[in-house]
């Protein structure tokens, strides 16, 4: 009599609980193909997770806070699953997102000059105000 050793399987609330995520986020990243080869299906229909998954979930996690996008991280995984080391398809991204929050900083510094001069310039009581067309007129430029 042979004994089939069988690899540990686990269960999506274990999963979500081994990851510090929830139960529907873990179901959602499966349905959106970035648990695809960690994860089968009962014969009566439950997830059932190879345990890899848990360091699948905390590449994603950490590939998140750094700014990449869901779809981004599905394109890294796919890299990965072929065998692939992907760190320069993740380089980069992460040069993009590098390049994106320079331009976001560029445009939040001009809007905070533009602030700024708005307020330098600010009248409580404006004396060219005209209730008829103006709501406020140190934003609609009428003082």
């Amino acid at each position: 009599m042979s004994a089939v050793i069988t690899e540990e399987r686990l269960k999506i609330g274990d999963v979500a609980t081994r990851s510090g995520l929830s139960v529907k986020t873990v179901r959602y990243y499966e349905e959106i193909g970035l648990l695809a080869p960690t994860v089968e299906r009962s014969d009566s229909g439950y997830r059932l997770f190879d345990p890899s998954v848990v360091n699948r979930l905390a590449f994603v996690k950490r590939a998140q806070s750094l700014g990449l996008s869901l779809s981004e991280i599905r394109e890294i995984l796919n890299i990965s699953d072929r065998g692939e080391l992907p760190c320069e398809e993740v380089k980069q991204h992460l040069a993009m997102k590098v390049e994106e929050i320079n331009h976001q900083i560029t445009a939040l510094e001009i809007l905070k000059s533009e602030l700024q001069q708005l307020l330098n310039h600010w009248q409580d009581h404006p004396s060219n105000y005209h209730e008829d067309t103006t709501i406020c007129p140190n934003i609609q430029g009428e003082c």
